[in-house]
């Protein structure tokens, strides 16, 4: 098995508002993502890129419960290494949250994520 040590985007830029966070995100080649994600033509995978709106979403609305659903999740252009992108965030209700990622390439991807609520 492979030791991850590069698994996070640099954050070059944060603009954070009420209800809504943009992230801007340099994406290194040196991801440990990018190896073998194709040897020829490295992409970063969406499984990647729906943990990393996950994983931010919870830092920044403070989000603790276990992911109930994952609903509209469109991949349409590929991300590859050095691009820099933006990770737009909004907070929908307490339980849900929009994500979109875009650059000068256009949108990459987008979804919304439900987390269980605690009742």
């Amino acid at each position: 098995m492979t030791d991850f040590k590069v698994t996070h985007p640099d954050i070059v830029g944060v603009d954070e508002q009420a209800d809504e966070v943009l992230l801007t995100l340099s994406l290194a080649p040196q991801l440990d993502y990018f190896k073998g994600h194709f040897p020829d033509a490295p992409i970063l995978a969406g499984v990647v890129q729906l943990d990393w709106a996950i994983h931010y979403g919870r830092k920044y609305f403070g989000y603790h419960n276990a992911v109930e659903n994952v609903e509209v999740l469109k991949f349409q252009v590929v991300m590859t290494p050095g691009l820099e992108v933006t990770l737009a965030l909004e907070k929908k209700s307490e339980h849900k949250f929009t994500f979109r990622y875009y650059s000068h390439k256009g949108q990459h991807a987008s979804g919304r994520i439900v987390f269980a609520s605690d009742a």
